[in-house]
Parts: structure tokens; sequence; C-alpha cells
């Protein structure tokens, strides 16, 4: 079995990400996860760890996207719920409703999602640049769009949409990291 077939067998194994024949620099590998009807994508890198949803501590005076807090084998983990930061119209917690683990600059961060579907490797030409927006449409974030089959994949800088200022999760002193 070469290489790539053993990508093929394992999708979320990391031990194959460093090797060149797996991934070429025209390529990267993407957790995609479900907010509502729209299918993300992120860069697996930054992903930790994926647990079942569980309530959170709340934390006083906190926005509405932070839920609160939970204790992770000792650490306090903020816990973000993405679908209502992107406005998603509605925000059901059920049994497919997951936490993102995620290393952002050093920090470790919860984003709430409604399932994770898979790890895909996408080749660089099969993404393509976020659409222009008006002003009012916050897409600094998105770092572009790729079709999948029948699927629209949009991919997230999740280290800038989690280190912004209104989110208030990252030090300004850490950006510069």
């Amino acid at each position: 079995m070469d290489m790539r077939e053993q990508s093929a067998a394992a999708p979320g194994s990391r031990s194959d990400a460093g090797h060149g024949a797996v991934a070429t620099a025209a390529s990267a590998e993407y957790l995609s996860f479900r907010l509502g009807a729209e299918e993300y994508g992120i860069d697996i890198l930054r992903v930790q760890e994926i647990r079942s949803y569980e309530e959170p501590t709340r934390i006083a005076n906190a926005p509405s996207f932070i839920k609160g807090v939970v204790n992770l084998r000792g650490v306090i983990v903020p816990v973000v719920d993405l679908r209502i930061k992107l406005g998603c119209e509605k925000v059901e917690y059920n049994g497919f409703t997951v936490v993102i683990v995620l290393n952002v600059r050093g920090r470790v961060v919860g984003a709430v999602v409604d399932s994770v579907s898979d790890v895909l490797e996408l080749a660089g030409d099969l993404i393509k640049p976020a659409p222009e927006m008006s002003l009012a449409v916050d897409t600094s974030f998105i770092t572009g769009i790729a079709s999948v089959g029948e699927r629209m994949l949009i991919l997230m800088d999740i280290e800038a949409l989690m280190s912004s200022a209104d989110m208030g999760l990252i030090d300004a002193s850490q950006s510069l990291q």
C-alpha cells in the first residue's frame, strides 16, 4: 500500500500530514462541520479534539455567543457557539451537537457546531476566493469557497475569527505572536 492509499484509508490521521507525497504545498486538510444549512471547513491543524456537547458554566455579562467555560482536564476553556456568533437562525442542541476544541494562538478555545462531517484534503485549485460583499457583511474570516461534489464548503480562518476584538478571547498583545 503506498502513502496515498494509506491517506485515503485514514483521512483523519495526522501522521500522514507532513509527508510531501500526500500533502503538497497547494493542498491542505480541513475539518468540515455544519452550522444550520451551511457547511464550513477549518484547518485541521488548529483542531485539538472533538467532544460531545456539555452545558458550560455561564460567565456573567459575557456576550450571548460565549456560552461559558468548561474544565478540560484541568484547563478552563471558553466555549463559543459559532451558530450564534455567525447569526444562524435556529440554535438547537441535540445528540449531534459537538464542541471542536481548538488551539488558537497558544490558547485553548471550544467552538459549538451542529455536527462534524469529515476531514477533506483540498487541492488549491478547488478553492475559489471568497466573494466580495458590502461593508455591512464581515467576511474577513472567510478564506475561500470550495466545491466538493454537490457540496459548497465555506473555508474559514478560525484563528482570525476567534482572535477578533469582538470575541475578547485573545489578548491584543498575543496577536503579535
